[in-house]
């Protein structure tokens, strides 16, 4: 059974930062595409940033660029995003996702097959 823990989240003020972690169960971690989603109330989810595990290069979101960054810990089965100089507008619900395969184009949930329970992300000016 795969499971997906995420952790870390809190409240912060502006200019702050957080690290969420997920930790990864019940399936081949060294070849999945594993990314972070986030989800302000009222707004779709949208990818945040996301990774192959096997290695390769990463994927960021274009209003993330240059504060956030996805990382892994291959023999912890776990992934994590660094998030420096936080904005109010990074508060939401933060998902973490997996798929099997490598992340080709993936951007999109119905993309990912897995996810964990969220984890909140609350910025205050």
């Amino acid at each position: 059974q795969v499971q997906l823990v995420e952790s870390g989240g809190g409240s912060v003020q502006a200019g702050g930062s957080l690290r969420l972690s997920c930790a990864a169960s019940g399936y081949t971690y060294s070849s999945a595409c594993m990314g972070w989603f986030r989800q302000a109330p009222g707004k779709e989810r949208e990818v945040v940033a996301r990774l192959n595990t096997g290695g390769g290069s990463t994927y960021y979101v274009n209003s993330v660029k240059g504060r956030f960054t996805i990382s892994q810990d291959s023999a912890k089965n776990t992934l994590y995003l660094q998030m420096n100089s936080l904005k109010p507008e990074d508060t939401a619900m933060y998902y973490c996702a997996a798929a099997a395969g490598w992340c080709a184009g993936r951007l999109y949930t119905n993309q990912f097959n897995y996810w964990g329970q969220g984890t909140q992300v609350t910025v205050s000016s």
